[in-house]
């Protein structure tokens, strides 16, 4: 076998043994961009991740204070001799890491921090009564205006005189005197403060007479000339003077004429605006978070699309769904009457309306009634029961009113760069908003303050469309991101930081990207390596091969059969090794086999009129009883298309309960011949660290039932429940059938350790003492399911239950392996099990899968094909999301969307047989197959 030559730099790992290693030793070139690859299952993850990284980790961690160290000080070293030559590593996983609505793409990035500083400092406040702009005076603006005079002029620093309300005029004057004032200015006369006091109390108040004429205190009188610095420091005590006796306000007085007014509040057209700081931008912080909604931009309101369930339907056509019946009814027939007055198209679907129809629909105007003015009425007939019943019915998650679904106090959206608030930036495209800062014109004050800012903006931005992600907007909520969408975010943020001399681990980072995008995704991976770095990718993808430095091809097949490097060295090495099975398929002497028959079409669902997010009014035909795939680039539409709108519709169809179903027109055609619709997609098959991939199908009742039969354990009266680890008897009492203790760290990530008491067996001495063929049935849960199909393999109806799991390709996966360590693909193809596993009975069932191939080598796509053929055979119909050449090239009719991301995709582009494809020249799929 080919070693390529170790320089001394080189990470070298030396006897790896974690999970199925089988002490191998192999090392990594240093500042080199390395692909691991592999069938699912050889020990890809179990080497980098849980070799390479944890080690990383772990000595990161004894660099750490006694005190940080002694709750690691379990934290396990993994299983190798030594590795050498470590860097400091960071690990980019595919797991979607934020559940909470308020993390955003904005965020997550660190984009939005960069805009909350641009915005304090370089933005300007607008006031929304007179669009002027609101500034701050400050000493040194009123010393520019003293400069600016001709010199010779006569200067007056003045101050209003305010009477206190308890106090009588000549209190008022006697403390002027202490604070060492002597006159006051009164109808352009100084008069001294003296001279005043002797006058009698009536003189006195007709003198300075505050209601008909308004005294000033003076400050100070200056001529001007070329000040020197002596002067400059008394006039600026003078002016400092000045606004502090003056509760933030002062005048100038030049040649007796004219008179200049200064504020150094932050106020115009009577409003007291916020001065822009960081936190008033964030909606995490309750000083900047809307108060209506508190930052999280929904609040319990009138759902409008309850009120208007049906968009096709004209407001004469009763598409507002409470103006019916006798008594309400009357709200539409008036509203049908103005129309004509407020010119407002009655016959028109609601859908078509313009924006400011719309706002007419909601708001009325004059004499005719809205939508908001009949809520307002239901609101105050709350008392009878039937209005709180009516107005529960159209109650739901919509758009705060206040700040319009911006999130932020109305105060941080006067505050505006370049003419637009933060809220608006927040709302565009990451593409058209680097173009929108590629225009950004400042001037010179404001272009030094930002530079720095705005260096880094680009970068992030830019990073973030290099890795295919231009279609995202900042306010995108971090929870609706797919795994890899996720990951590619996380990579931005590394990207930001400038790491250099860094190991990064990325695992399948090309999930969900088409082709087109795992090009530009190539290009970002090579800029790390250039700064200086080490990027191991975890990857099947044949395009990342080609491109790599190095690869590094684990097998040669999955758990006890894998665990080994088979070649080592560049992509031409790899292929004219004899051993490699990855070689093989990217020479093509094995390929992933297409079908030699296509299936007829004979059903089909057909969604009509499809315009949710950036579907451009498409209608689509789905045929049934075969493999249909769904491509096009990121962003395209294609999750929008099936998952937003096929599939809640069908539900709703079937009388199941459904999220919000996407704008479209109809869902027509043999809806009838479809029995339950099942979406398989990437998240967790269970939220639990005790649920795994035997007890999801069904199988591990059946492996209780076999212990709860054993002589001993019907001598001690053991029942199946005593074998698991869900229910108290059997179980550890420590750990509670966990395995393991979680100690929460307050600032790091929480520590889990080994159960001492069980020593993570998860069961009782005495349930273990219980054996079948010399195993327990924590030995039992330890087996692989190729090994433990060999096992049972007397137990017929047992090996049975277990085989879907060999057949989807998860041969390797142990089982009792906890489901929160199982990867999107793996967790989608459990799934995919259970219904195999289940058999004919179901009717006819319409399977959805979002990108099934993740996590899957060559290899193991034959055997995913293989699952999906059996399902169609069975009488069930397949709609995959797919990106992958190989399942695109064996489907039966490939649906394409695109041709680009966002505003300019979502449309179709093709519909048709594979072989048809090749030829739609606009079509990027077409390109790579």
């Amino acid at each position: 076998m080919h070693k390529h030559s170790k320089s001394a730099n080189d990470i070298f790992i030396k006897g790896a043994r974690v999970h199925n290693l089988k002490d191998i030793s192999v090392s990594f070139p240093r500042n080199k961009f390395i692909v691991v690859t592999g069938v699912s299952g050889s020990g890809k993850s179990s080497l980098t991740i849980d070799t390479l990284f944890a080690e990383g980790q772990r000595r990161y961690a004894e660099s750490l204070s006694a005190y940080a160290r002694q709750f690691m000080s379990r934290m396990v070293k993994p299983d190798v001799d030594y590795i050498k030559g470590l860097c400091p590593a960071i690990a980019i996983e595919q797991k979607v890491i934020t559940r909470t609505p308020r993390s955003t793409v904005g965020s997550m990035t660190e984009i939005y921090d960069y805009l909350r500083l641009l915005y304090a400092r370089a933005g300007r406040t607008i006031s929304p009564v007179s669009g002027r702009e609101v500034k701050k005076d400050d000493v040194a603006d009123v010393l520019k205006a003293i400069k600016l005079l001709l010199v010779g002029s006569k200067v007056i620093i003045l101050v209003a005189f305010k009477q206190h309300a308890k106090r009588e005029i000549r209190e008022d004057l006697n403390i002027l005197i202490q604070k060492g004032f002597s006159r006051l200015f009164i109808n352009d006369q100084a008069v001294k403060i003296e001279e005043l006091l002797e006058l009698n109390d009536k003189a006195l108040n007709e003198k300075v007479n505050t209601k008909k004429l308004q005294p000033y205190i003076l400050i100070d009188r200056i001529v001007t000339r070329n000040f020197d610095e002596d002067d400059l420091h008394r006039i600026s005590d003078s002016i400092g003077t000045a606004f502090y006796e003056g509760e933030g306000e002062m005048y100038v007085q030049v040649n007796g004429v004219e008179l200049l007014h200064f504020s150094n509040k932050f106020e115009l057209d009577g409003i007291q605006f916020e001065e822009p700081v960081p936190n008033l931008f964030s909606f995490n912080n309750p000083f900047g978070a809307c108060p209506t909604c508190e930052g999280f931009s929904q609040v319990l309101g009138i759902d409008e699309d309850l009120v208007i369930p049906d968009r096709r339907l004209s407001v004469y056509d009763s598409g507002v769904a409470p103006w019916k019946g006798e008594k309400l009814g009357w709200w539409r027939e008036q509203f049908v009457k103005g129309a004509k007055s407020i010119d407002f198209p009655i016959h028109k679907p609601i859908a078509d309306l313009t924006p400011a129809q719309y706002e007419l629909l909601w708001n009325g105007k004059g004499n005719v009634y809205g939508i908001h003015a009949f809520f307002k009425e239901v609101e105050q007939n709350l008392y009878k029961v039937q209005y709180r019943v009516l107005l529960s019915r159209y109650r739901g998650r919509t758009n705060c009113p206040d700040c319009h679904g911006f999130r932020l106090r109305k105060e941080a959206l006067y505050v505006k760069v370049g003419g637009k608030h933060i809220g608006e930036l927040c709302q565009m495209q990451t593409k058209d908003l680097k173009q929108w800062f590629n225009k950004l014109q400042l001037n010179d004050h404001d272009k030094q303050i930002a530079k720095r800012i705005l260096i880094e903006l680009h970068q992030r931005l830019q990073t973030l469309i290099d890795v295919g992600l231009g279609y995202l907007t900042l306010n995108r909520l971090a929870n609706s991101l797919s795994g890899g969408e996720s990951q590619r975010i996380q990579l931005t943020r590394s990207l930001g930081s400038n790491l250099t001399n860094s190991l990064y681990i990325l695992d399948e980072p090309s999930i969900g990207l088409h082709s087109r995008d795992t090009e530009r995704l190539i290009n970002v991976l090579k800029q790390l390596r250039d700064a200086g770095n080490t990027v191991v990718v975890v990857e099947h993808d044949e395009m990342m091969m080609r491109e790599a430095d190095h690869i590094i091809d684990m097998g040669p097949l999955a758990s006890h059969l894998g665990g080994e490097v088979i070649a080592a060295g560049n992509y031409n090495e790899i292929i004219s090794n004899p051993e490699s099975l990855t070689g093989k398929y990217l020479k093509g002497e094995l390929q992933v086999s297409i079908p030699k028959v296509s299936r007829k079409y004979l059903r089909y669902l057909r969604v009509e009129n499809a315009r949710h997010n950036n579907l451009k009014d498409i209608t689509v035909e789905f045929p049934l009883n075969m493999l249909c795939v769904v491509s096009g680039v990121s962003g395209s539409g294609k999750t929008t298309l099936v998952k937003q709108i096929l599939y809640p519709a069908l539900k709703k169809i079937k009388g199941e309960f459904a999220d919000k179903v996407g704008f479209h027109k109809a869902l027509t055609g043999d809806v009838d011949y479809i029995t339950q619709v099942e979406l398989v997609d990437q998240n967790p098959i269970g939220k639990s660290s005790r649920s795994n991939p035997v007890t999801y199908i069904k199988a591990y009742d059946q492996i209780r039932d076999l212990y709860a039969n054993q002589p001993l354990s019907r001598i001690r009266g053991f029942q199946p429940k005593h074998f698991s680890f869900n229910v108290d008897g059997g179980r550890c009492d420590t750990c509670k059938g966990e395995g393991e203790q979680v100690v929460e760290m307050q600032f790091l990530a929480d520590v889990h350790l080994t159960c001492e008491v069980c020593g993570g067996k998860k069961f009782k001495e005495e349930v273990l003492e219980v054996q079948y063929k010399n195993k327990s049935i924590f030995d039992v849960l330890e087996l692989s399911v190729d090994e433990s199909i060999e096992f049972f393999k007397e137990e017929k109806t047992l090996t049975k239950a277990l085989q879907p799991l060999q057949d989807v390709g998860l041969g390797y996966v142990k089982l009792g392996q906890s489901s929160d360590t199982l990867s999107g693909g793996e967790a989608q193809r459990v799934k995919l099990a259970s219904f195999l596993g289940k058999g004919k009975a179901s009717g006819n069932v319409l399977f959805i899968f979002d990108e099934p191939t993740t996590g899957l080598h060559f290899h193991d796509i034959n055997k995913l094909l293989t699952s999906f053929n059996a399902l169609i055979e069975q009488g069930h119909s397949i709609i995959v999301i797919e990106h992958n050449t190989d399942v695109i090239k064996n489907a039966d009719w490939v649906i394409d969307l695109g041709p680009e991301a966002g505003d300019a995709g979502g449309n179709l582009v093709f519909a048709g047989k594979p072989a048809d494809l090749k030829k739609v020249k606009e079509s990027y799929t077409a390109k790579f197959l």
